[in-house]
């Protein structure tokens, strides 16, 4: 008899219901079921690993509050599974009828469904590799570092237009062997430059303040600590692995975060494809040509993950379509490698790939289409072409 465990987590503690089978009627168990309320300590994990479970259901709530639960049941030999949020809404809205949303319904959902979809590994989360989950949260570690940096920046900028306005526009950037920017260090008074010295004796501005000084501290150690993980991404993405995945991230021109970001969402590229090893498509009669229409399955999957799938909203006689669904990271990281490698033809591609978005971006700027539409088309596009290009290069 196999004991399957669903679990709702939350900030500091879970819900969990055990189920041997699925209840015959949801809703009245619901209201009769023993739920446990364990919390996010000593005493709470070894309650949880005393159920004796099989396998555990869960949803993938990141890097904060799933990974203690998840990892303790993983160690003690318990299958983790990952439900999708969306999906997990629609079973326990749509298949179950439970009350409405609580702890305790999500996680008697979460046990249903494993008895009802365990034999389609497409209706889980991808269980990712532990180097990918390493990226995945060092991306995101970056991200987060880049949001912290900015409103510091910001202020400081505001406070050297009137103490030091003749660097307070300055552009400085950290050195490759990750030697802090020049003007912060410089303000922190970590490094020395006889330029700003001199700029400072000559200076309108009403004299740099101690809490300047101190923002750019701040700013120093959040670059130091930026350069440390961009060292660590390199050292995970040179995996012999991740050879094709670089080569092709090269041709479009993918520095080491974006490839980090992009890898992390679509490794392995065979998750996407059929049993044969081959892009998905089905044939199927069309919606409103009712003709026999191709349907690319594993590129719509592919568009997904990245965060560039446009879905079709209609009501009446409204239709719009707009992306729902994949990494936000992800789709606005896309859009700014449009900005700087697709758009400026200074600095454009010089290959097929550059030619091709570059000359379909043009043309409908020309056109007088809105900006951000095109960016996003093109965004688009490119993602065609890379799945195009990762799966061609396979062995």
């Amino acid at each position: 008899m196999i004991r399957i465990l669903g679990l709702d987590v939350s900030k500091s503690s879970v819900s969990a219901c055990l189920l041997t089978e699925k209840p015959s009627d949801p809703r009245q168990f619901y209201y009769e079921c023993p739920f446990l309320k364990l919390s996010a300590d000593a005493k709470g994990i070894l309650g949880l690993l005393s159920e004796d479970a099989d396998i555990a259901l869960l949803e993938p709530t990141g890097n904060n509050y799933s990974k203690l639960w998840g990892t303790h049941l993983a160690r003690a030999g318990v299958e983790v599974r990952l439900v999708g949020h969306k999906e997990l809404r629609n079973y326990r809205a749509n298949h179950l009828a439970l009350p409405d949303k609580d702890d305790d319904a999500d996680a008697l959902a979460l046990a249903c469904y494993y008895f009802d979809y365990h034999q389609d590994p497409r209706r889980f989360v991808q269980i990712r590799d532990r180097a990918i989950v390493k990226i995945r949260e060092l991306v995101l570690r970056l991200a987060h570092l880049n949001r912290v940096q900015s409103p510091i920046i910001n202020r400081i900028r505001q406070d050297l237009a009137w103490q030091f306005p003749e660097v307070a526009l300055v552009k400085s950037r950290r050195g490759e062997s990750g030697e802090v920017p020049l003007l912060w260090g410089w303000l922190a008074l970590e490094r020395k430059s006889s330029r700003y010295d001199r700029l400072y004796e000559k200076t309108v501005g009403l004299g740099i303040t101690d809490t300047v000084r101190q923002h750019a501290r701040r700013i120093c150690n959040l670059q130091r600590e930026e350069h440390a993980i961009e060292v660590e991404l390199r050292e995970l993405l040179a995996d012999s692995r991740f050879d094709h995945y670089r080569t092709v991230f090269k041709r479009f021109g993918f520095g080491d975060r974006l490839s980090a970001i992009v890898l992390s969402q679509i490794y392995p590229i065979e998750g996407f494809l059929d049993a044969s090893g081959k892009p998905e498509v089905r044939i199927r009669q069309g919606r409103n040509s009712k003709k026999p229409t191709k349907r690319h399955l594993s590129l719509r999957r592919f568009q997904k993950a990245l965060g560039a799938a446009p879905s079709l909203e209609a009501s009446g006689d409204s239709r719009k379509a707009k992306v729902v669904g994949g990494s936000d990271l992800c789709r606005k990281s896309l859009w700014q490698w449009v900005f700087t490698r697709i758009e400026p033809k200074r600095s454009r591609l010089k290959n097929e790939i550059g030619k091709i978005l570059g000359e379909q971006l043009d043309g409908e700027k020309a056109a007088g289409r809105p900006v951000k539409l095109v960016r996003n088309r093109i965004a688009a596009k490119g993602v065609r072409l890379l799945f195009r290009e990762l799966v061609k290069g396979l062995k």
